[in-house]
């Protein structure tokens, strides 16, 4: 397994966020969360990713406990964190750098990610010049960039238009079916979740694991199946 999470309980001062999450995600697999809003979804994706104290549980990352940040495990948010001074190759090259890679090879490889995620041409613009959907997609890039083991995306796809929104999704698809990590995707959208995901893992209110649903045919053109659908309804309807 690449992540494990053992009874994990995660408390803000008196409050329980999450309450005994017990969740494997394997090697490759797109996991979606859903749940209602306030449900501990977007707590779940930092303390995976080391961001949060673990008030009782533990995590494992590749059998190891997660005690702190890594460079293995990115998180991509609805805001796309670019920085607005740095054009689109060096947002990109930014996670090279700072692993000390070279100059010439951090810029073919930024170029590289940017031509995957249909940006070529786009290198030498800045941020404030590019639509969402296409800041989506540097985003992307620059996260890919970076090697992770595991790709923690907390509703990146959020604030996009229908259009752009489904465009991204497929992009996504593409870029995994390509190079296979392991995705952990926050989203409130049930179409989405079974989409993209292998499986989709319901959170209640009170910060529960209410369910975990497989999907039969993940990231295909084909609708999800109906009684899929309906059980990750039931399931929020029962949070």
């Amino acid at each position: 397994m690449t992540l494990r999470t053992e009874h994990l309980t995660v408390h803000y001062g008196q409050r329980t966020v999450l309450s005994g999450i017990d969740l494997d995600v394997a090697d490759a697999e797109i996991l979606a969360v859903t749940g209602p809003s306030g449900c501990g979804k977007s707590t779940l994706l930092r303390a995976l990713a080391g961001l949060l104290p673990v008030s009782a549980g533990r995590i494992l990352s590749a059998g190891v406990p997660v005690t702190g940040t890594s460079a293995e495990r990115a998180l991509v948010f609805q805001d796309d964190g670019l920085l607005p001074w740095r054009s689109v190759r060096r947002n990109v090259e930014l996670p090279l750098a700072i692993r000390g890679v070279p100059r010439a090879r951090r810029r073919a490889e930024a170029e590289s990610w940017l031509d995957q995620v249909g940006l070529a041409g786009y290198e030498d613009h800045l941020p404030r010049e590019l639509s969402g959907g296409m800041r989506q997609r540097v985003q992307l890039a620059r996260t890919l960039a970076g090697s992770p083991r595991v790709i923690l995306a907390d509703e990146p796809f959020g604030a996009l238009d229908a259009q752009t929104r489904t465009a991204m999704q497929r992009l996504l698809v593409e870029v995994w079916r390509k190079r296979p990590t392991t995705v952990v995707f926050v989203t409130h959208d049930v179409d989405e979740a079974l989409f993209l995901a292998d499986r989709v893992a319901v959170l209640t209110r009170d910060g529960r694991l209410a369910k975990i649903v497989g999907s039969s045919s993940p990231r295909t053109a084909e609708p999800a199946a109906a009684a899929e659908r309906a059980e990750v309804l039931d399931g929020l309807v029962a949070a």
